[in-house]
Protein backbone atom coordinates (compact mmCIF):
# COMPACT_ATOMS: atom_id res chain seq x y z
CA UNK A 1 0.00 0.00 0.00
CA UNK A 2 3.06 2.08 0.99
CA UNK A 3 4.87 1.83 -2.15
CA UNK A 4 1.03 2.43 -4.38
CA UNK A 5 1.02 5.70 -2.17
CA UNK A 6 4.32 6.48 -3.16
CA UNK A 7 4.27 5.49 -6.89
CA UNK A 8 0.85 7.77 -6.98
CA UNK A 9 2.87 10.82 -5.30
CA UNK A 10 5.42 10.55 -7.71
CA UNK A 11 2.98 10.61 -10.86
CA UNK A 12 1.55 13.61 -9.64
CA UNK A 13 4.69 15.58 -9.35
CA UNK A 14 5.70 14.15 -12.41
CA UNK A 15 2.60 14.93 -14.01
CA UNK A 16 2.83 18.56 -12.19
CA UNK A 17 5.67 19.62 -13.13
CA UNK A 18 5.44 18.37 -17.04
CA UNK A 19 2.80 20.48 -16.84
CA UNK A 20 4.20 23.40 -15.89
CA UNK A 21 7.27 22.94 -18.05
CA UNK A 22 4.91 22.87 -21.37
CA UNK A 23 2.85 25.96 -19.89
CA UNK A 24 5.90 27.77 -19.84
CA UNK A 25 7.54 26.64 -22.94
CA UNK A 26 3.92 27.65 -24.83
CA UNK A 27 4.01 30.65 -23.13
CA UNK A 28 7.87 31.87 -24.27
CA UNK A 29 6.52 30.69 -27.98
CA UNK A 30 3.35 32.25 -28.35
CA UNK A 31 4.85 35.82 -28.43
CA UNK A 32 7.47 34.60 -31.13
CA UNK A 33 4.86 32.55 -32.94
CA UNK A 34 2.77 36.14 -33.07
CA UNK A 35 5.50 38.18 -33.84
CA UNK A 36 5.94 36.06 -36.92
CA UNK A 37 2.32 36.06 -38.24
CA UNK A 38 2.08 39.55 -38.03
CA UNK A 39 5.65 40.20 -38.98
CA UNK A 40 5.21 37.69 -42.45
CA UNK A 41 1.87 37.42 -42.94
CA UNK A 42 0.07 40.45 -41.97
CA UNK A 43 2.26 43.45 -42.49
CA UNK A 44 2.16 42.69 -46.16
CA UNK A 45 -1.27 42.92 -46.85
CA UNK A 46 -1.38 45.77 -44.17
CA UNK A 47 0.84 47.58 -46.27
CA UNK A 48 -0.36 46.99 -49.78
CA UNK A 49 -3.89 47.59 -48.35
CA UNK A 50 -3.14 51.03 -46.52
CA UNK A 51 0.01 52.05 -48.33
CA UNK A 52 -1.66 55.76 -48.33
CA UNK A 53 -2.10 55.81 -44.40
CA UNK A 54 -0.51 58.76 -42.94
CA UNK A 55 -0.12 57.70 -39.74
CA UNK A 56 1.53 53.90 -39.10
CA UNK A 57 -1.25 51.10 -39.12
CA UNK A 58 1.48 48.65 -37.76
CA UNK A 59 2.56 50.92 -34.69
CA UNK A 60 -0.81 52.44 -34.28
CA UNK A 61 -1.93 48.19 -33.72
CA UNK A 62 -4.66 48.11 -30.61
CA UNK A 63 -7.12 44.55 -30.04
CA UNK A 64 -10.36 44.63 -29.05
CA UNK A 65 -12.44 41.59 -27.29
CA UNK A 66 -15.28 40.12 -29.40
CA UNK A 67 -16.36 37.73 -26.30
CA UNK A 68 -13.95 34.92 -25.44
CA UNK A 69 -12.28 36.44 -28.99
CA UNK A 70 -9.60 38.88 -29.03
CA UNK A 71 -9.02 40.76 -32.53
CA UNK A 72 -5.90 42.96 -33.72
CA UNK A 73 -7.35 46.11 -34.92
CA UNK A 74 -4.92 48.10 -37.78
CA UNK A 75 -6.12 51.82 -38.07
CA UNK A 76 -5.48 53.91 -40.61
CA UNK A 77 -5.61 57.46 -41.44
CA UNK A 78 -6.42 58.27 -45.22
CA UNK A 79 -7.50 62.27 -45.55
CA UNK A 80 -11.12 62.05 -44.30
CA UNK A 81 -11.23 58.64 -44.00
CA UNK A 82 -10.92 56.27 -40.99
CA UNK A 83 -10.33 53.53 -41.67
CA UNK A 84 -9.81 50.13 -39.38
CA UNK A 85 -8.79 46.87 -40.70
CA UNK A 86 -9.53 43.28 -39.14
CA UNK A 87 -9.04 39.65 -39.89
CA UNK A 88 -11.66 36.65 -40.53
CA UNK A 89 -10.99 33.67 -41.66
CA UNK A 90 -12.99 31.19 -44.08
CA UNK A 91 -12.32 27.33 -44.56
CA UNK A 92 -10.81 26.42 -47.89
CA UNK A 93 -9.81 23.28 -50.11
CA UNK A 94 -6.60 22.87 -48.12
CA UNK A 95 -7.51 24.50 -44.81
CA UNK A 96 -8.06 27.71 -43.42
CA UNK A 97 -8.13 31.02 -45.42
CA UNK A 98 -7.31 34.03 -43.48
CA UNK A 99 -8.29 37.36 -44.60
CA UNK A 100 -7.30 40.81 -43.74
CA UNK A 101 -10.29 43.59 -44.71
CA UNK A 102 -9.91 47.27 -44.08
CA UNK A 103 -13.41 49.64 -43.71
CA UNK A 104 -14.73 52.48 -43.62
CA UNK A 105 -15.87 53.69 -40.50
CA UNK A 106 -18.02 56.46 -42.00
CA UNK A 107 -19.67 54.95 -44.85
CA UNK A 108 -19.44 51.21 -43.42
CA UNK A 109 -18.12 49.80 -46.53
CA UNK A 110 -15.05 48.01 -47.35
CA UNK A 111 -11.85 49.76 -48.86
CA UNK A 112 -9.61 46.98 -49.32
CA UNK A 113 -9.07 43.15 -48.31
CA UNK A 114 -5.88 40.69 -48.98
CA UNK A 115 -5.40 37.25 -47.97
CA UNK A 116 -2.82 36.66 -45.33
CA UNK A 117 -3.08 32.40 -44.57
CA UNK A 118 -3.64 29.99 -47.43
CA UNK A 119 -2.16 26.92 -48.08
CA UNK A 120 -4.57 26.29 -51.41
CA UNK A 121 -3.18 24.50 -54.73
CA UNK A 122 -0.70 26.63 -56.64
CA UNK A 123 -1.78 27.98 -59.38
CA UNK A 124 -5.79 27.57 -58.67
CA UNK A 125 -6.50 28.42 -55.16
CA UNK A 126 -3.10 30.16 -54.37
CA UNK A 127 -4.33 32.95 -56.98
CA UNK A 128 -6.71 34.43 -54.14
CA UNK A 129 -3.39 35.80 -52.14
CA UNK A 130 -1.73 35.96 -55.46
CA UNK A 131 -3.87 37.66 -57.93
CA UNK A 132 -5.59 41.09 -56.07
CA UNK A 133 -8.06 41.97 -58.70
CA UNK A 134 -9.78 38.90 -56.91
CA UNK A 135 -10.31 40.54 -53.87
CA UNK A 136 -10.66 43.98 -55.31
CA UNK A 137 -14.29 42.76 -56.19
CA UNK A 138 -15.15 43.25 -52.53
CA UNK A 139 -14.41 46.86 -52.88
CA UNK A 140 -17.06 49.65 -52.44
CA UNK A 141 -19.61 46.76 -50.88
CA UNK A 142 -21.34 47.82 -47.85
CA UNK A 143 -21.07 45.70 -44.61
CA UNK A 144 -24.69 44.20 -44.70
CA UNK A 145 -24.39 42.87 -48.87
CA UNK A 146 -23.57 39.32 -48.30
CA UNK A 147 -20.70 38.36 -50.21
CA UNK A 148 -21.19 35.19 -52.28
CA UNK A 149 -19.62 33.76 -55.74
CA UNK A 150 -21.67 33.77 -58.72
CA UNK A 151 -22.55 30.17 -58.40
CA UNK A 152 -24.38 30.37 -55.28
CA UNK A 153 -26.43 33.69 -56.93
CA UNK A 154 -23.88 36.40 -55.42
CA UNK A 155 -21.84 38.86 -57.56
CA UNK A 156 -18.04 37.46 -57.08
CA UNK A 157 -16.50 35.85 -59.95
CA UNK A 158 -14.61 32.57 -58.39
CA UNK A 159 -11.39 31.99 -59.22
CA UNK A 160 -11.34 29.64 -62.15
CA UNK A 161 -10.77 25.80 -60.81
CA UNK A 162 -10.73 27.34 -57.23
CA UNK A 163 -14.74 28.02 -56.33
CA UNK A 164 -13.84 26.33 -53.03
CA UNK A 165 -11.20 28.65 -52.45
CA UNK A 166 -13.06 31.63 -53.10
CA UNK A 167 -16.34 30.52 -51.57
CA UNK A 168 -13.95 30.58 -48.52
CA UNK A 169 -12.55 34.03 -49.17
CA UNK A 170 -16.70 34.70 -49.12
CA UNK A 171 -17.15 33.36 -46.43
CA UNK A 172 -14.47 35.37 -44.62
CA UNK A 173 -15.82 38.39 -45.88
CA UNK A 174 -19.42 38.29 -44.44
CA UNK A 175 -17.34 37.03 -41.16
CA UNK A 176 -15.28 40.16 -40.99
CA UNK A 177 -18.66 41.98 -42.12
CA UNK A 178 -20.27 40.55 -38.90
CA UNK A 179 -17.61 41.24 -36.39
CA UNK A 180 -17.23 44.57 -37.77
CA UNK A 181 -20.95 45.51 -36.87
CA UNK A 182 -20.61 43.79 -33.65
CA UNK A 183 -17.91 45.83 -32.41
CA UNK A 184 -18.24 49.23 -34.49
CA UNK A 185 -18.99 51.13 -31.27
CA UNK A 186 -15.78 50.37 -29.95
CA UNK A 187 -13.26 50.99 -33.20
CA UNK A 188 -14.87 54.47 -33.06
CA UNK A 189 -14.25 54.77 -29.56
CA UNK A 190 -11.20 53.59 -30.16
CA UNK A 191 -9.88 55.59 -33.15
CA UNK A 192 -11.22 58.76 -31.24
CA UNK A 193 -8.83 57.76 -28.59
CA UNK A 194 -6.01 56.92 -31.00
CA UNK A 195 -6.32 60.48 -32.51
CA UNK A 196 -6.38 62.47 -28.97
CA UNK A 197 -3.13 60.70 -28.16
CA UNK A 198 -1.43 61.62 -31.81
CA UNK A 199 -1.67 58.13 -33.23
CA UNK A 200 -4.71 57.58 -36.76
CA UNK A 201 -4.99 61.48 -36.89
Amino acid sequence: MNDMFKMVLVLAVFTAVSGGVLAGVRGLTMDRIEYQQLKFQKEPVIRAILADAENDPMNDRFKIKDGEVSHTIFPGKIGDQNIVTLEAFGKGFAGNVGLLVAFDLDNDTIVGSGVTISTETPGFGSKAKEDPSFVAQFEGSGVDQVAAVSKDGGSIDAISGATITSRAVCVAVNEANAVYKRLKPELSKSMDNLASQGGAN
